[in-house]
């Protein structure tokens, strides 16, 4: 029998890769949205990609929203496994955390109680190495895994940082708490770079965008721990697929990229934009982020390096991560080629 995953926030940069790959899979999936009338937007994004065009048949769409309970009971009907993939994640950091933390942790919260209601036991979450990377390391050990813990006191500790870490950790406590059979997995990508499926892109996406717009005269020094997107949504379904995956958190990494590192690989392949490859010193961005509320976001990360491990997603996995500069390219290359520059 072929099984039922129920993708929350179908229509997300990462989820289309995953709807993607579960419908070339074999899997029905029902793909949630706020609203329902972005199926449309959602099928044609696919469409181009599928290996079989008959796959759609084994699409639905229905609305759910984080902040209410609203058709949670009625969506878990004949699920087999639920992937929430929703959050928040904007590029400018609102002026109150809780509009982030609140949906986030709630949102998290009502899926996870939705699905053991509904008697649907799997469950694979998206959480982000930024729940992992906040905190400092050990003595002796130089690069982030599993074990670690964002501190959400320390100065890195932005809105978003918060919204991910609680709704993890909310996740993680529910289960030990109220429901130690749930079988769950949580997935925690990187920055996550690669060509998206449409137009309707995320964050990631907007920051190579305005990277290749030149809006920044330099980069700032950081770094971030990167991956493709296309294995994200391999790791959900490898994830879902072996059992010993139950019970463990998983990053998704492939190595780490500084930010002028990605624009020069930008500039290579596009030489005639006006893509900044300079770094700017860091007194100079602390000045900006008074007044830039995106930069204000990264300032606590300039001159730091956040390496991460993907052995754990290598061995129990079997993931072979793909070179994260090439996702690199073709996010830059999608910008183009879709006249979105």
């Amino acid at each position: 029998m072929t099984q039922t995953v129920l993708v929350t926030g179908a229509t997300g940069y990462i989820a289309k890769h995953l709807v993607l790959q579960l419908l070339n899979g074999g899997y029905t999936v029902v793909g949630s949205a706020r609203s329902t009338k972005r199926e449309e937007e959602l099928r044609a994004a696919l469409t181009p990609h599928l290996n079989d065009p008959a796959a759609l048949d084994r699409l639905r769409v229905i609305a759910l929203d984080l902040n209410s309970d609203d058709g949670w009971a009625d969506a878990m009907q004949g699920v087999d496994v639920l992937m929430h993939t929703a959050s928040p994640f904007p590029l400018e950091m609102p002026q109150d955390e809780q509009d982030l933390i609140q949906p986030a942790v709630q949102g998290a919260l009502r899926a996870v109680k939705a699905a053991k209601a509904a008697g649907v036991q799997r469950v694979i979450m998206t959480s982000s190495t930024v729940a992992v990377t906040n905190s400092e390391l050990p003595e002796g050990r130089v690069t982030y895994n599993e074990s670690d813990w964002s501190d959400l006191t320390g100065p890195g500790a932005t809105p978003y940082l918060k919204s991910k870490t609680l709704a993890e950790r909310a996740v993680w406590d529910w289960q030990s708490a109220d429901a130690p059979d749930m079988q769950i997995t949580i997935i925690n990508p990187s920055f996550v770079l690669g060509a998206p499926l449409d137009n309707n892109f995320g964050t990631s996406i907007e920051v190579i965008e305005r990277l290749m717009r030149g809006k920044d005269p330099m980069v700032p020094d950081i770094s971030f721990p990167s991956v493709d997107v296309r294995d994200i949504a391999l790791m959900h379904i490898r994830a879902m697929e072996l059992p010993e995956s139950t019970g463990k958190r998983f990053i998704g990494v492939d190595r780490t990229l500084r930010f002028v590192d990605i624009a020069s690989l930008l500039k290579a392949d596009h030489p005639t934009f006006k893509i900044p490859i300079r770094v700017a010193p860091n007194l100079l961005i602390r000045l900006m982020a008074i007044f830039d509320k995106t930069l204000r976001s990264i300032a606590p990360m300039l001159g730091k390096r956040q390496d991460a491990s993907g052995a754990r997603a290598e061995s129990v996995l079997g993931m072979e991560f793909r070179d994260v500069r090439l996702a690199v390219r073709e996010s830059g290359d999608y910008l183009v080629d879709n006249n979105l520059l």
